[in-house]
């Protein structure tokens, strides 16, 4: 599959290109199924483990990091998070024993997140369910060949969003 072209934004007063109808059909039903896959897997992680889908992914990040601990600030990159919503999940996290914070030797302003062997045991636990929840929304009801096609039109659309440059606004920068 090959990428097309990132346009230009529209010039300030220009007509915009509006969405044809096709666009318009792909574009609400992503929006559709995006809006209820995130649903779906919040309800399950809230019902199985009193969390949020978000939580659920930064505990998963720090139990794949070596010694289960991780930079904040490389945890909000890969979260896509705020840095002042990641500060709030860790002080979520850590009043339910599941991480805690510690400072970093070399940089008196920086700080890691550890995942706890509470926490650790709390993902161990929860996994299972999620991942059949996973499997269930989305790759039970794709082909092999779907499911590759999903996999990289989303690779192409996240780094389209992600731009290398300085003074991107994305949401670990703020």
């Amino acid at each position: 599959m090959t990428t097309a072209p990132t346009p230009a934004l529209p010039a300030p007063g220009d007509e915009p290109r509006w969405l044809s109808d096709r666009e318009q059909h792909v574009w609400r039903s992503y929006i559709e199924a995006a809006t209820l896959l995130e649903d779906h897997l919040d309800r399950q992680l809230q019902r199985d483990a009193g969390m949020p889908h978000v939580y659920y992914g930064l505990l998963v990040k720090l139990g794949d990091s070596p010694r289960r601990r991780l930079r904040m600030t490389e945890l909000a990159r890969y979260a896509k998070i705020t840095r002042s919503r990641l500060s709030h999940a860790i002080a979520r996290l850590e009043k339910n024993g599941w991480v805690r914070r510690e400072d970093c030797p070399s940089d008196k302003r920086g700080q890691f997140a550890v995942l706890t062997d509470e926490g650790y045991a709390v993902l161990r636990e929860t996994a299972p369910g999620h991942v059949a929840a996973v499997r269930q929304a989305v790759f039970a009801r794709l082909t092999p060949e779907q499911q590759e096609s999903l996999g990289e039109i989303m690779r192409i659309v996240a780094e389209g969003l992600q731009p290398a440059g300085a003074g991107a606004d994305l949401p670990w920068l703020r």
